[in-house]
């Protein structure tokens, strides 16, 4: 077959599957698999294709086909415009988290930031690479985890430090900003989500018990002993959150607590100060 009609068949794969946005995963797949961009494609559309590259591109339509996530297969995706590898052991970066790091890259250049739960390392490798922070700390419960962020730092070339535990277990030192995109969907909303979330994305990383809370209970209390005087928290909370999650702040002591919207104008962020002298 020529390569048009490579790309067509996969197309028509994958609608049948009843994948969403199927001609665009068809093409990331083929684009992926022929390692071949739009303009190329154009020009030899029409060639016939490698048969061990065919064969290789139906195998990742089959997995599409599963509703394997796309980012899962291509191991590649993109944040804040930068690259970042992800696989089955963590999250895939998603752009309302964008949102969260254009909120904290004004206050972080010269601070020391922690990323707590931090996955991939989306957030804080992101702020390390843009924000001129003095220094950028990633954690996470997950080893495995870790092993795909400290992949992600050296192929984007900024310098961090990886702690495993679990929140705060291991965490030594004192910081000026603590983020956070915990584990915040409620553990019966999960089985409610698409098949490419909740059968392949890591539950560890999606289940924040019954009301989706626990997580921000357990940061919002144990981050007084690591936050310096005015040291920010800031968190990415569910469209529903808002209200609960920045009164848990307030009874915490926490200052200036906002929440801050994404660019569906949904409630996307909580924020506040930690002012220690009374």
């Amino acid at each position: 077959m020529t390569l048009s009609e490579v790309l067509q068949q996969g197309e028509m794969r994958l609608e049948a599957a009843g994948i969403e946005e199927s001609k665009i995963n068809a093409w990331y797949l083929f684009s992926h698999c022929f390692r071949i961009d739009r303009s190329r494609y154009f020009l030899q559309k029409e060639e016939e294709a490698d048969s061990e590259l065919e064969a290789a591109y139906e195998n990742l339509l089959e997995q599409r086909a599963k509703r394997v996530p796309l980012e899962y297969i291509t191991h590649e995706t993109e944040f804040m415009g930068l690259p970042f590898y992800v696989d089955e052991h963590v999250l895939i970066p998603r752009q309302d988290t964008e949102c969260l790091v254009e909120e904290v890259l004004p206050f972080c250049q010269g601070k020391d930031v922690l990323d707590l739960c931090t996955g991939s390392g989306c957030i804080g490798i992101s702020l390390a690479a843009l924000g001129k922070c003095k220094s950028v700390t990633l954690a996470d419960i997950s080893s495995k985890a870790l092993a795909v962020a400290e992949r992600n730092a050296t192929s984007n070339n900024v310098l961090v430090t990886l702690i495993q535990g679990n929140l705060f277990e291991n965490i030594k030192n004192d910081y000026d900003i603590i983020v956070s995109n915990p584990p915040y969907i409620p553990t019966k909303v999960v089985e409610e989500l698409m098949p490419e979330v909740k059968d392949y994305e890591p539950r560890l990383a999606l289940d924040g018990a019954e009301d989706g809370l626990l997580f921000y209970k357990s940061i919002i209390l144990e981050s007084r002993r690591f936050l310096r005087e005015n040291g920010r928290l800031m968190f990415e909370i569910g469209y529903d959150q808002g209200e609960a999650v920045s009164r848990l702040m307030k009874e915490s002591g926490f200052t200036q607590v906002e929440i801050k919207k994404d660019l569906a104008g949904l409630d996307r962020i909580v924020e506040g100060q930690l002012c220690l002298i009374s």
